[in-house]
C-alpha cells in the first residue's frame, strides 16, 4: 500500500483556525516584526508569506527591508530598538543573512519575549529543562503538532531524526524525548557510520539534513512514518524552471512508508502557522 500523505497545509488551516480564538481573546493585537536583509529571492517570498498568514490571522506586521550593505552594528542598533517597541511583541530575522553579518550573535541580541523564531540560548535552554510552555524552534515544533494531528502515539517508539541542526535537529531530538511525547531518539549527522541501518531500525524518521533525497527507499522499513524536513533546489532540465524542489527523501519511499509528509505542502506551512502561534504567545507573555 502506498503511503498515506501528511498534509500539512490542511493541518496548518485546523490549527490556525485553534489560534484565532486565541487572537480573538488576547487583550492587544499581536504584532510581527520582520527583518530583512539583502534581495535574496527565496528569502522575500518566505516573508511575503509570513505577511500574507498574517493579514489573514489579524496580526499586524510590520516588515523592515535593508540592503545587504547593512553594518552589524547598524543591524545591532535595529534589534535594539524592536526590543525597545512596547507595541511589537515579536521579532523575526529572515535567513539567510549576508555573510559578513553574524546571525548568531544578533539572535543573541533578540529580548527572548520576542524571539518568536525560538532560537534564542534563554528559549533553547527551556525546551532541555522539559519546559514546553514558552517560545520553540517553529520546524520542530510544527512537526510535533503534525504528528499530534495525525494522531501518531509516539510513546516508546524509535525516532531517528536525521541531522543536528541547532534550529531543527537537536531541538526535534529533545521534543520527541520529553515527558508526553516519551520517543526512544536517536539523532544521527555526518560522523554517524552507518545511517542507513540505523533508519531501518527506526519506528519514525525525521529528514532534517539539507541533502536532496538522501534517505532512499531501501533505508525505510515497511509501514515506517517518514517526516520530510528538508526542501531543496535541484536542478532539473525537465522543468520549465529548469529546477525543482526535493526533500531529504527520496519520492520512492512512498512505496514502503505508511505516513509520509511531502515536498513541498508538508512542514513548510506548519512552520509559518507555529511563527504565528509564537507570535500570539509572545503578546500573551508580554500582556499577561
Amino acid at each position: 500500500m502506498p503511503a498515506k500523505i501528511l498534509d500539512g497545509k490542511s493541518c496548518a488551516e485546523d490549527f490556525e483556525e485553534q489560534l484565532k480564538s486565541r487572537i480573538s481573546n488576547c487583550t492587544v493585537q499581536p504584532h510581527l516584526g520582520v527583518v530583512i536583509v539583502g534581495d535574496d529571492p527565496a528569502s522575500h517570498v518566505y516573508v511575503r508569506n509570513k505577511i500574507k498568514s498574517c493579514e489573514r490571522l489579524g496580526i499586524r506586521s510590520t516588515h523592515l527591508e535593508y540592503s545587504s550593505e547593512i553594518t552589524q552594528s547598524e543591524l545591532e542598533d535595529v534589534i535594539h530598538s524592536l526590543n525597545e517597541d512596547t507595541s511589537l511583541h515579536g521579532i523575526l530575522i529572515q535567513s539567510p543573512l549576508p555573510s559578513h553579518l553574524d546571525e548568531e550573535s544578533l539572535t543573541d541580541l533578540i529580548n527572548p519575549k520576542k524571539d518568536v523564531d525560538g532560537f534564542h540560548p534563554i528559549n533553547l535552554g527551556r525546551i532541555v529543562q522539559g519546559r514546553l510552555d514558552g517560545l520553540m524552534p517553529c520546524t520542530p515544533a510544527g512537526v510535533m503538532e503534525m504528528l499530534r494531528w495525525a494522531n501518531v502515539d509516539l510513546s516508546g517508539k524509535k525516532v531517528v531524526v536525521i541531522g543536528r541542526s541547532f534550529n531543527v535537529g537537536m531541538p526535534q531530538a529533545l521534543l520527541l524525548s520529553s515527558k508526553g511525547a516519551d520517543a526512544t531518539v536517536t539523532l544521527v549527522h555526518s560522523r554517524t557510520k552507518d545511517v542507513k541501518s540505523e533508519c531501518l531500525s527506526a519506528d519514525i524518521i525525521i529528514a532534517a539534513v539539507g541533502i536532496p533525497e538522501m534517505v532512499k527507499p531501501d533505508w525505510v522499513k515497511s509501514g515506517c512514518i517518514v517526516i520530510d524536513v528538508g526542501i531543496n533546489r535541484v536542478e532539473d532540465s525537465s522543468h520549465v524552471r529548469g529546477w525543482r524542489l526535493a526533500g531529504d527523501v527520496h519520492p520512492d519511499v512512498a512505496k514502503t512508508a505508511s505516513l509520509l509528509s511531502p515536498v513541498p505542502g508538508g512542514v513548510g506551512p506548519m512552520t509559518v502557522a507555529m511563527l504565528m502561534s509564537n507570535t500570539v504567545l509572545a503578546a500573551e507573555i508580554q500582556h499577561q
